[in-house]
């Protein structure tokens, strides 16, 4: 199929038919593609402005990464970016505003998802469909219902999927979870993880103004709903509203709470609830709250996520972490490093000996080693440190957590069935509803 062709399919796909892309593009010969130690790779970002350029960096910081194209919405940030990546390897690359004409380029091996989260779903399908391999980052996607298609996609069309949760490549993490497994803890009741954001501020509120020159966007906002221009809905701030991302639960949560799941073992909660609101700054602009707390049951234990900004005072005089609380002791790490905290029997005697703080065990980046890892798997065609099923069940975590919240009452979640138990004002949350022309993909 020659690329005008494919593109037509794809475009009626999308705009007219509402026929499931899966059907337009049955495989290509680059879906079969393997690679050896020697080849080359070569990426495609879309979504440049952020943690997308940051991943780019990373690549190319690995042998052997070209990049053939970048992607953006932004002419201004994407003009930017090209000189950047040309400063870098000294070659420019192509660059685009429609992200589907990246996929098409024939040459491109994997393709670096870096766009705001309800732009997640759809480029990773399409690319798929077309055999790249996907770098997508964190979370997974914006709804329950997204996660499911995109677990859908990468199996069908066999591919590697990282998600940017680079934390699961950071050796002292892991080094934390075979502690936990250890038992030496004792039995575990409560697993706290927080983020307190103490350098985030009042998000000012500003009025509508006329679409920026150079920014496409009415592409930008793509499935979701239309609206007027606001500055505080684009760029990095588009993290504190419903449309586009589900505020620090799914930007800080997805990091942490993956950590205390993969501790305990344990990825279904029976129930969850959760409290809060814009305490914080309760007339500033952001829609997600500013203070939130989430308590997830398993039935034997309990995970309790809590979130505030403004504030610098984490719980173990850190601002970020996760505390494995057991009956010999707690274990408390974050990004810098882990501790263990003994418990003190009926006589102030310790039940465990002390572990001081254990800084990182690796000098290269947490991000820098995820990448090497996605990279490696592209050749073995293995599963990566943070695979699909991975980054689905975390954001799915962090999900039924906000929507609790929204609710303001307890939920009972059906992980089996990816369903609240008898709640369908919950239920409609887990669907992704997108804007015409774009289409929910079936797979």
């Amino acid at each position: 199929m020659n690329s005008s062709r494919r593109k037509f399919i794809r475009n009626s796909a999308v705009t007219i038919s509402g026929v499931s892309l899966a059907s337009a593009f049955p495989g290509s010969l680059q879906a079969m593609r393997r690679f050896s130690a020697s080849d080359k790779v070569v990426v495609g970002l879309i979504g440049c402005n952020g943690m997308g350029f940051a991943d780019l960096k990373a690549f190319l910081n690995q042998p052997g990464v070209e990049c053939a194209a970048l992607c953006d919405v932004d002419h201004n940030v994407l003009e930017k970016r090209a000189a950047e990546t040309l400063e870098i390897t000294g070659k420019k690359p192509k660059i685009f505003g429609d992200f589907r004409k990246l996929i098409e380029i024939k040459d491109i091996d994997a393709v670096i998802i870096g766009t705001p989260d309800h732009w997640h779903c759809l480029p990773m399908v399409y690319a798929c469909e077309e055999g790249k391999d996907i770098y997508v980052e964190k979370p997974l996607a914006n709804t329950i219902g997204e996660c499911n298609i995109m677990i859908n996609a990468a199996g069908k069309y066999k591919r590697v999927v990282q998600v940017g949760q680079w934390q699961r490549s950071d050796p002292h993490w892991k080094n934390v979870v075979d502690y936990v497994h250890s038992g030496k803890l004792g039995r575990i009741r409560t697993v706290k993880v927080w983020a307190y954001i103490g350098w985030k501020g009042a998000v000012p509120v500003l009025p509508d103004e006329p679409v920026p020159s150079g920014v496409d966007y009415d592409f930008w906002l793509g499935p979701a709903p239309k609206r007027p221009f606001n500055r505080n809905r684009f760029h990095f701030t588009f993290r504190w509203y419903w449309d586009y991302a589900g505020g620090l639960m799914t930007d800080w949560g997805v990091h942490l709470l993956d950590y205390a799941l993969y501790g305990m073992n344990r990825y279904k909660p029976e129930s969850v609830m959760a409290s809060g609101g814009k305490f914080a700054f309760p007339d500033d602009a952001m829609e997600t709250p500013d203070t939130l707390q989430a308590v997830y049951n398993f039935g034997d234990f309990g995970v309790v996520w809590d979130h505030t900004i403004g504030i610098y005072g984490g719980p173990y005089g850190r601002e970020h972490g996760v505390a494995f609380i057991g009956e010999n002791g707690t274990l408390v790490v974050d990004r810098n490093g882990w501790e263990v905290i003994p418990e003190r029997d009926s006589n102030n005697e310790p039940k465990m000996e002390a572990i001081p703080n254990q800084g990182r065990s690796s000098d290269v980046s947490g991000l820098d080693l995820h990448v090497k890892n996605f990279l490696e798997c592209m050749k073995t065609r293995g599963k990566p440190n943070a695979d699909i099923e991975i980054g689905a069940y975390i954001a799915k975590f962090a999900h039924i957590g906000n929507i609790a919240y929204k609710t303001g009452r307890r939920l009972y979640w059906d992980a089996d069935k990816n369903t609240f138990v008898n709640d369908d004002a919950a239920n409609e949350m887990i669907k992704p509803h997108y804007r015409e022309p774009w289409i929910v993909p079936k797979i």
